[in-house]
C-alpha cells in the first residue's frame, strides 16, 4: 500500500520564501495525485510514496519521469510512477517539488522487471532501478532526436540498412551459421514468426568467421528483426561487443543497433539509452549495464558466455544477467537464448526443469570440430619423460609450441594468474612464506624488487627464515603471465611474445607466428585462430576455493581451446590429422580422476554440468537450494545469521576472513533456505529491520552469488 510522510513545513525564517506554502499550490484538476518511487537507500523505505501534482506540472508530470521531491526534510530524486483521482493516505500530501525531465525514462516493462528482480533477490526498487536507468545528462537529451513511433508487429519494421529477408543472399550466413546445431534452423523460423522459444545454445568451438558465435547471434538478432521486434544481446566485456558488432551492423544495419557499456561514460552512454528509448534503433548490445534496456516491443534477450562471473552484478542486490534477462522474456513474452562454450549448473536445472530447450551440434559436427586434447603425464608420457605431470611446461607442451609456430601461426598460453611470482615457499619444506604483519601472502615482483605481502605490501625482511626448518631459501610456488612470457621469451629466441593480462589487455593478434600469453579472459582474438593452445597451472584453477570450481575451471579451458582451429587436411584416410595435440592441459592429474579435465577430453560440458547438478540437489546446494552468504563484521553477521535462523532457515556455518583480527575480525557465513520459506523475503525483512534502527556495521548479503 502506498503511504506518504506527512511532512511539516519548516518554520518561518527571516530570509525570502521561494515557494508557497503546500495548502497553497493549486493541484492538477485531473489526477492530481502521484505515486513516487524515492531513490534512497533505505530498506525500510522501500515503497512507493503519495505526493500531489501542482497544477504547474500538470502536462509534465507523467508516469516514468525523473521527479524531485520533498523527503523527511530533504530533497531527493524520485521517479513517479503512477497517477490517480484520490489518494490512499488520509492526510495533507506534500506537493512535487519539480519535474526533472520530461523524458518517461522508467517504462512500465523495465519497472515490472525491476520489481521482478528485487524481490528474486531481496533487494530494493530503488536499488534495482538504479541499475537499470543511466544518471541522467541533460546535453545528451538534447542532441537524441525526439521520439519516433514503430509500426509494432509490422515485419523489417525501422530498418535502414543491412540486408533484408527475401533479397538475394541475405538469409545464407545466418542459415549457415546455424545449420550445424540440430535445433538451430527451427530457432530461427520460430524467430521470424514472432514465436518465443526458450533456448540453452552449447557453441562449437574452432568455427571460421561467418560460422562463429558473433555470427549465429546477428542471425538470430536478423530473424528477430524480420518478424518486426527488437533484440537486446549481452556479452561479458568489451571486447566481446566489438566482435559482436561487425557480423551485427552487416546483417541489421547499423543505424538500428545501439551498443550500451558501462564504460562509455555518462554523457555516451545516456545518449545511447535516449536513442533505445526514442525509437531510433531497436538492438542493443551491451555488457551487463544493458540488460534493463528499453527495447521496444523487445523479441529476443540473448546472453553469450552466461557462465561468466562478470555477468554477475556488483552492486546490490547483486543480480545475474541470465536471471533478469529470462525473467524479462517471460513477463515480455520475448525468446531467450543463453549460450557459451560451456554451460553453467543454473542453465542445466533450467534444462532438466524444461525452461529452456537445448539446443546443440550433432555427434559428427562435433567430433569434427572439437580440438585434439592432451593431458600431460598421461599414458606413455612419464616412459618418455619422467617430469611429464609435475614439471610446469613439461616436454609435450614444448612441442605443442613449436609444431604450431611452424605452421607459421600464432599459439597461445593460458596462464591463471596475473603478475610476476604470485607466492613464495621454502626451498626445503614447502612452508608458505607469510607475512609478519598480516599473514597474507608473499610473492615477488619483477626485476630486482624485494619480496612484499599481497596483502598490505610490506616487504619480507632480507633476513627471513622458515619458521617451520629454520632454511632461507625461497622457491616460487605460482608464477603469473608476466613471468611465463619472460621465460618463454629466452626458450624461445626470435619470436614475438605477446603478453595480455591485467590493465594491459590486447584485443586481437595478427596471423604470424607470435607467442601469446593471457590470463583467462584476456586471450586476444586471432582472426585466423591459433595453431595450438597450452593451458598451465591447471591445479590452481580447480582448488579454487568455491563451489562453482570445476564448472568455471572448464569454462576457462574450453573458451581459450576453442580459438584453435586446424589447418591441416581431416581426411582420415591419410597421414596423421595433427603432428601434435592442438590442446595441452599442464599441472593437473589424468582426466579420469577430475570430473572437469575429462569433460575437457571428451568435449562434453553438459556432461559435467548435469553431474555437479546432481551432487548438489543430493548435497541441498544451490542452485537445487537457494543460498545466501552474509559478509561484514563478526558481531553483524552473527546478528544476521541469528534472525535468519529465527525465520525457519538453516545456518550452515561462519568462517573468519583472512586478514582481520579483534574489533575488525570480520567473517562470512552461509544460510540456506529451508522448505516452504521464502529466502529473499527474508533477506529484504532483515535488510529493513536494520535500516529502521540504523545499525552502524555494514552487512553484505549476497543470494545466488557465483561463488556458491
Amino acid at each position: 500500500m502506498a503511504e506518504q510522510l506527512e511532512l511539516v513545513p519548516p518554520p518561518a525564517t527571516p530570509r525570502r520564501r521561494t515557494t508557497r506554502p503546500a495548502s497553497q499550490v493549486p493541484l492538477a484538476e485531473v489526477d492530481p495525485v502521484a505515486t513516487v518511487l524515492v531513490d534512497t537507500p533505505l530498506p525500510h523505505l522501500d515503497r512507493p510514496f503519495e505526493y500531489a501534482v501542482p497544477a504547474e506540472l500538470d502536462d509534465r508530470a507523467r508516469p516514468g519521469v525523473r521527479v524531485r521531491v520533498r523527503f523527511a526534510g530533504r530533497d531527493h530524486d524520485g521517479f513517479l510512477l503512477t497517477r490517480a483521482a484520490s489518494a490512499e493516505h488520509q492526510g495533507r500530501l506534500t506537493p512535487l517539488r519539480s519535474v526533472v525531465s520530461p523524458e518517461p525514462v522508467l517504462t512500465p516493462e523495465v519497472l515490472h522487471a525491476a520489481r521482478e528482480v528485487a524481490d528474486r533477490y531481496g533487494g530494493t526498487l530503488a536499488d534495482t532501478v538504479r541499475l537499470a536507468v543511466p544518471p541522467r545528462h541533460a546535453r545528451a537529451e538534447r542532441s537524441v532526436p525526439d521520439r519516433i513511433e514503430v509500426g509494432v508487429g509490422a515485419p523489417d519494421a525501422g530498418r535502414t540498412g543491412g540486408a533484408r529477408h527475401g533479397d538475394e543472399g541475405a538469409s545464407g550466413s545466418g542459415e549457415d551459421a546455424w545449420a550445424d546445431y540440430e535445433a538451430g534452423p527451427a530457432l530461427l523460423r520460430r524467430l521470424r514468426d514472432g514465436g518465443a522459444p526458450a533456448a540453452a545454445w552449447l557453441a562449437l568451438p574452432g568455427r571460421a568467421p561467418g560460422l562463429d558465435w558473433p555470427d549465429a547471434l546477428a542471425a538470430a538478432v536478423d530473424a528477430t528483426l524480420a518478424g518486426g521486434r527488437g533484440a537486446l544481446v549481452v556479452v561479458p566485456d568489451r571486447r566481446d561487443v566489438e566482435r559482436l558488432m561487425g557480423p551485427l551492423t552487416a546483417a541489421v544495419g547499423e543505424d538500428q543497433v545501439v551498443r550500451l557499456t558501462a564504460d562509455l561514460g555518462p554523457e555516451a552512454r545516456y545518449a545511447a539509452f535516449l536513442r533505445v528509448l526514442r525509437g531510433h534503433a531497436r538492438v542493443v548490445v551491451g555488457t551487463r549495464a544493458s540488460a534493463f534496456a528499453p527495447v521496444p516491443d523487445l523479441g529476443l534477450v540473448a546472453c553469450w558466455d552466461e557462465a561468466d562471473d562478470l555477468h554477475q552484478e556488483p552492486r546490490a542486490p547483486y543480480p545475474h544477467v541470465r536471471e533478469v534477462l529470462r525473467l524479462r522474456a517471460r513477463r515480455e513474452g520475448a525468446a531467450l537464448l543463453v549460450g557459451g562454450f560451456t554451460r553453467s549448473v543454473a542453465v542445466q536445472q533450467w534444462v532438466g526443469e524444461g525452461v529452456v530447450a537445448p539446443v546443440t551440434a550433432e555427434p559428427p559436427v562435433l567430433r569434427r570440430t572439437a580440438p585434439a586434447v592432451l593431458v600431460a603425464g598421461e599414458g606413455h608420457q612419464e616412459e618418455r619423460d619422467a617430469a611429464a605431470r609435475t614439471a610446469r611446461l613439461p616436454s609435450v607442451a614444448w612441442r605443442a609450441l613449436r609444431a604450431g609456430l611452424e605452421q607459421g601461426a600464432p599459439v597461445l598460453v593460458q596462464v591463471p594468474r596475473q603478475g610476476y611470482v604470485l607466492g613464495l615457499a621454502c626451498q626445503d619444506c614447502r612452508t608458505p612464506v607469510r607475512c609478519a604483519r598480516c599473514q597474507g601472502p608473499v610473492g615477488a615482483g619483477e626485476g630486482r624488487a624485494a619480496p612484499a605481502c599481497r596483502w598490505c605490501s610490506s616487504e619480507v625482511p632480507a633476513t627471513w627464515s622458515c619458521p617451520e626448518c629454520g632454511s632461507r631459501r625461497r622457491r616460487a610456488t605460482g608464477v603469473g603471465e608476466r613471468r611465463t612470457a619472460e621465460e618463454l621469451g629466452r626458450a624461445f629466441p626470435g619470436t614475438r611474445v605477446v603478453s595480455s593480462g591485467g590493465e594491459h589487455v590486447v584485443d586481437e593478434v595478427g596471423p604470424a607466428p607470435a607467442l601469446v600469453v593471457a590470463t583467462p579472459g584476456a586471450e586476444p582474438w586471432a582472426a585466423t585462430g591459433y595453431a595450438a593452445v597450452v593451458l598451465l597451472d591447471g591445479w590452481m584453477v580447480l582448488e579454487r576455493a568455491a563451489l562453482d570450481a570445476p564448472v568455471e575451471a572448464l569454462r576457462r579451458w574450453c573458451a581459450a581451446a576453442a580459438m584453435v582451429r586446424t589447418r591441416v587436411p581431416e581426411d582420415e584416410q591419410g597421414p596423421s590429422r595433427r603432428r601434435a595435440p592442438a590442446v595441452v592441459l599442464c599441472g593437473v592429474p589424468p582426466h579420469g580422476s577430475l570430473p572437469a579435465v575429462e569433460a575437457l577430453v571428451r568435449w562434453d560440458p553438459a556432461w559435467l554440468a548435469r553431474r555437479e547438478l546432481g551432487e548438489r540437489a543430493t548435497l541441498g546446494l544451490p542452485p537445487a537450494t537457494r543460498q545466501v552468504e552474509v559478509t561484514g563484521l563478526v558481531g553483524a553477521v552473527d546478528e544476521v545469521g541469528r534472525a535468519l535462523v529465527a525465520d525457519g532457515h538453516r545456518l550452515l556455518g561462519t568462517v573468519p576472513l583472512g586478514g582481520s583480527e579483534g574489533e575488525d575480525a570480520r567473517a562470512r557465513a552461509t544460510v540456506r533456505e529451508a522448505p516452504e520459506h521464502d529466502l529473499a523475503r527474508s533477506v529484504h525483512t532483515v535488510r529493513a529491520e536494520r535500516s529502521a534502527r540504523k545499525a552502524q556495521e555494514t552487512v553484505r548479503l549476497v543470494l545466488d552469488g557465483e561463488s556458491q
